[in-house]
């Protein structure tokens, strides 16, 4: 009989040092099961992965899974439970949610959306155990066992060490104790006694144990991974389709490869190809949405097809950096460590060391760390990448940073193959920084800037409107004051170039906060906005300065002047005053929050504006955007060139983009002419900055007279030389 457990050959145990746990007593166990009663210890999504192994067969029995399993709580979670900050079942609710991360290959895809496919069917039922201790306390339930019976009352019970994870099936050594019903007595007991162990569990019978049903919101995302087609295959794709006994298991082949489904653009295989020829080395300097990643991948893929063995260290700013490069990196075939200090994956220092440990001995031919500049630097994952023998790549995207002394030292000179990814290579106002960058990765390999990207089709046309605000007579005052101190920490250099002290670029932060938060923009803002009916519209971005402002309690009605950020002043205005759905985007919200709200924008519907600060200058992609308004307006280059290309992505029905700079001056135009030249003199500083980025941002938009017509008017109200050149 085919169905029947007694029929298999089983042993009374097996380890990893003779034995294929998944081929040899997984599958075809499970293939004639009926019900799997399973406790696993920690409820993670490798656990929900790894009991998709060989469940195919139990399936076509029309049979049913029982799982229990602990959440994986954290000291604040604890510490709220016993503080009553919160009721149990949400902070447990919060741990698991926060245990179920994203697939990272082809093969935890087909799993997760498997646990999809038992949970909507009903085949899959879950239960959460604590441990209830004295004075109520929660604690960890933390057993490991499982039975597994057929339609002939043959159960089969097992323990031991192994956890429901991929690195005990894969990297661990693993051991279980199996008792079969129809064997003996001890272990017809034995199995019956795991039963009923089980049956009370469940019940919610066993004494300082509280057993909890399911929570909805966690079953809901693990629905979220449902596919319309179950591939119920996978078990032979991983683990090899060899006879029961005699089993094969290969580790999947990844290695950096082109997708069938992605063609690279004309400049980007030139600029690979340009690279390859530099002995790769060099730097993509090319727009904000031109394809920088994909370009950098495909280098990639191109050079392991060369080297046939490649390691490959992606480092970036910022930590959302990080997990949009690991999409693009899977979708190369590419299995990475996701490395940074609020990463999911706790463990990945040692995961990367082992990886390195791996490659050094040839057992891989590829490995891939994605990781944050901070992260980059530490001392740890530094000795790691010396030891990596031979064959290593560097990318570096939003390059430029890499040129700041703290990270500049680490760039190791034993790293053969560089590429550096940057809109803005130049660092501003930092030569020496630049020299290192340019030293480090070599020459530019192309150079597509956004006039030739919007010119051929790749980035969206755009109008561009400049909006005067002024300063008041205090900030005047003030930016005037800063300005004299900054003179006195600038000095002439080497060759006769000019530098500026530490103490100096600190008072010019400073002094371009004041700029960026001047009082009339709030209003300026409100003026717009409502005169021109955008509170009714949708997909708007206002960009803030990471600065204060004084402002109007327009909630509380409070009509004296308080301090607060801007990007406060800003939401207060639009949500309260003007009734509108907005939200912030800021490093407060974390990546989940993140990706809510640009779902939400994208649907406009439920937001109508994200208000930013810095944290969207580099790498977000929320391609929607149709109009955005510049507060904080940027004499940095870099800045405002990275601001500009968030708003021009292409988007479906997306004809143009709209952009209002909020364009400071020292004072109102009408007010000049009453002020004496010298006094007029002292402005020109302020109005050169301004209006280098009024002609840059106008010269390429649809209207470009509106910008030049503004620089002719205040070179005309001023009547100053020197003003322009």
């Amino acid at each position: 009989m085919k169905d029947n457990l007694s029929e298999l050959n089983l042993k009374y145990q097996y380890r990893s040092s003779d034995d294929d746990i998944v081929n040899e007593f997984y599958i075809p166990t499970l293939k004639r099961a009926v019900e799997y009663r399973r406790a696993v210890g920690f409820f993670t999504s490798n656990a929900l992965m790894e009991i998709s192994k060989g469940v195919k067969g139990l399936i076509n029995n029309g049979g049913k899974i029982y799982l229990i399993a602990s959440p994986k709580l954290e000291e604040k979670d604890v510490e709220a439970i016993k503080k009553g900050y919160e009721e149990k079942e949400k902070i447990i609710e919060r741990s698991l949610l926060r245990n179920i991360r994203d697939p990272n290959n082809h093969f935890e895809e087909e799993r997760l959306n498997i646990i999809a496919y038992l949970i909507s069917n009903d085949i899959l039922d879950i239960k959460i155990a604590t441990f209830q201790g004295k004075k109520n306390e929660l604690g960890l339930y933390h057993e490991k066992f499982g039975l597994i019976k057929d339609n002939y009352d043959n159960k089969i019970a097992f323990t031991g060490s192994l956890n429901e994870s991929q690195a005990a099936f894969r990297y661990n050594f693993e051991s279980i104790d199996v008792y079969c019903s129809w064997l003996s007595n001890e272990s017809l007991e034995r199995a019956e006694e795991k039963d009923l162990d089980f049956s009370n569990l469940w019940e919610n019978k066993t004494k300082k144990l509280k057993v909890y049903n399911f929570s909805k919101a966690v079953e809901n995302k693990l629905l979220s991974y449902r596919k319309p087609e179950v591939d119920w295959n996978i078990d032979n794709k991983e683990f090899g389709s060899s006879s029961l006994f005699e089993p094969i298991y290969e580790f999947p082949d990844y290695y950096p490869k082109i997708p069938d489904n992605i063609n690279l653009y004309y400049y980007q295989k030139e600029a690979i190809d340009t690279w390859l020829d530099k002995n790769a080395r060099g730097i993509f300097d090319m727009a904000t949405g031109t394809g920088k990643t994909y370009a950098a991948l495909g280098a990639a893929a191109r050079l392991f097809e060369k080297t046939k063995k490649l390691a490959i260290i992606i480092v970036c700013p910022y930590q959302h950096l990080v997990e949009q490069w690991v999409e693009d990196v899977k979708a190369f075939n590419m299995s990475p460590v996701i490395g940074y200090s609020q990463s999911e994956h706790r463990n990945w220092k040692r995961k990367f060391k082992d990886e390195v440990f791996d490659y050094n001995l040839d057992v891989k031919k590829n490995i891939c760390l994605i990781t944050t500049n901070a992260s980059f630097v530490d001392e740890k994952v530094q000795k790691q990448i010396s030891n990596l023998k031979e064959n290593i790549l560097l990318i570096g995207d939003e390059a430029h940073n890499l040129g700041a002394t703290n990270i500049s030292k680490h760039l190791n000179s034993n790293i053969e193959f560089r590429l550096a990814l940057s809109a803005t290579i130049i660092r501003h106002n930092d030569e020496e920084g630049t020299e290192k960058i340019l030293d480090y990765f070599g020459e530019r390999c192309i150079e597509f800037n956004l006039k030739e990207a919007i010119d051929e089709g790749f980035l969206s046309k755009y109008y561009y409107y400049p909006v005067l605000v002024n300063l008041t007579a205090d900030e005047l005052k003030e930016y005037r004051r800063l300005s004299k101190q900054i003179s006195k920490y600038i000095m002439t250099g080497k060759k006769g170039k000019t530098k500026i002290s530490e103490t100096g670029k600190h008072l010019a932060i400073k002094r371009a906060r004041l700029v960026a938060g001047a009082i009339n923009k709030i209003s300026a803002l409100e003026k717009l906005f409502v005169e021109k009916e955008y509170k009714s519209k949708n997909h708007i971005l206002i960009y803030c300065g990471a600065t204060t402002v004084e402002d109007i309690d327009y909630k509380h009605k409070v009509l004296k002047p308080i301090e607060r950020r801007q990007i406060d002043a800003v939401s207060n205005l639009l949500g309260n005053k003007l009734g509108m759905r907005v939200s912030q985007f800021t490093s407060r919200e974390d990546s989940h929050q993140r990706a809510m709200i640009k779902k939400e924008f994208r649907k406009g519907s439920n937001i109508q504006a994200i208000i930013a600060i810095r944290c969207l200058d580099e790498g977000i992609d929320i391609p929607k955007i149709r109009t955005a308004f510049i507060l904080a307006s940027s004499t940095n280059p870099k800045e405002y060139i990275q601001r500009r290309g968030r708003v021009l992505r292409l988007a479906e029905k997306k004809k143009f983009a709209e952009i209002y700079d909020f364009v400071t001056l020292p004072r109102s135009l009408k007010n000049v002419i009453n002020f004496p030249i010298e006094e007029r003199r002292k402005d020109l500083s302020l109005l050169r900055r301004e209006m280098d980025r009024v002609e840059d941002f106008a010269e390429i938009s649809e209207n470009p007279q509106d910008g030049l017509k503004l620089i002719s008017k205040i070179k005309d109200v001023y009547k100053l030389k020197e003003l322009w050149g």
